[in-house]
């Protein structure tokens, strides 16, 4: 088992990378713009990223468990923009439990695919990844099949043990309706191995506080607001699917765009059964940089 000195080091290491990445990404980056999505940190949209753009951002959360020690997971997302139907992102994934240790949990590596380019009452989006993560990994993206707050209960170096290879796909279901988006997302997670597959679910609905913008510049002008709800939670496997000793959780969020800049998001996610966590804290801040690229070929020129 590597001992702590080991798992800071390479902790700092992932610490540099996460950092010098965003660092470059930003100084390469003319101008920023805000990210279109909704403010949701579970359900999907049908929000896609836009061709040439890369969105980098920091999502974060906390919580302490009853029964079991707090912890802090960090997830670095990076997001780019491949085609008008197709984005490609990546996840890094790390946690530090309290009383515990502070490592990293595994990378996930996610498609999403919209059929449709034009904009109808529901417009779906196909999803699938792949994902490589332990036992430990505590950014709890989604939540499936049975899982339940006694899965922090294990210490992280018997967790990390334990590596999960699982492909997951999603069907993204989506409608704008004066101003509003009501998204639900159906999820289906298989491990790579014997194990049956997992199902849950994701609704979410927002809507900007404001849809006009005004004629004035502001930084805390309505328009730069969304609110949200999110309702998600696991639905079994396929030898016990539905309700029956499942988590789930409701969340409000709140979003803000500022202008030129980043955007910056925050959810608190309460459990609503004695199978959930009591409380997520979720926050999010990201960078949406245009046509990434474009910057590498002028330095060529």
């Amino acid at each position: 088992m590597p001992s702590r000195k080991s798992i800071s080091a390479h902790l700092l290491q992932v610490v540099c990378i996460y950092t010098s990445l965003l660092i470059s990404c930003l100084l390469l980056s003319s101008s920023l713009t805000r990210a279109q999505e909704p403010p949701y940190f579970v359900t999907y949209s049908e929000a896609l990223e836009e061709p040439g753009n890369m969105e980098i951002a920091y999502k974060g959360l906390y919580a302490a468990p009853q029964h079991a020690n707090s912890f802090n997971s960090a997830t670095l997302e990076i997001e780019y923009g491949v085609k008008a139907w197709w984005t490609t992102e990546v996840y890094l994934a790390g946690e530090s439990t309290q009383n515990d240790s502070t490592i990293f949990t595994g990378y996930r590596w996610e498609n999403r695919f919209r059929p449709l380019l034009r904009d109808h009452f529901i417009n779906p989006v196909l999803y699938v990844e792949y994902e490589n993560i332990s036992d430990a990994d505590r950014s709890f993206l989604e939540i499936v099949g049975h899982d339940s707050v006694a899965d922090l209960y294990t210490a992280n170096a018997q967790a990390r043990r334990n590596v999960k290879h699982e492909i997951e796909f999603k069907l993204i279901l989506s409608s704008n309706v004066h101003g509003w988006n009501v998204s639900e997302n159906i999820i289906a997670e298989k491990n790579l191995t014997n194990l049956p597959w997992e199902f849950a679910y994701a609704l979410g609905v927002s809507r900007p506080l404001r849809l006009a913008a005004t004629s004035k510049k502001c930084v805390f002008c309505r328009e730069n607001f969304s609110a949200g709800l999110e309702l998600y939670g696991g639905l079994g496997d396929r030898y016990s699917f539905g309700l029956r000793d499942t988590s789930h959780y409701l969340a409000p969020s709140l979003l803000f765009n500022i202008p030129k800049g980043p955007s910056l998001s925050f959810s608190p996610s309460a459990g609503l059964n004695d199978r959930s966590v009591n409380v997520f804290w979720r926050f999010k801040i990201a960078y949406e940089i245009e046509q990434v690229f474009s910057h590498f070929k002028r330095e060529v020129h």
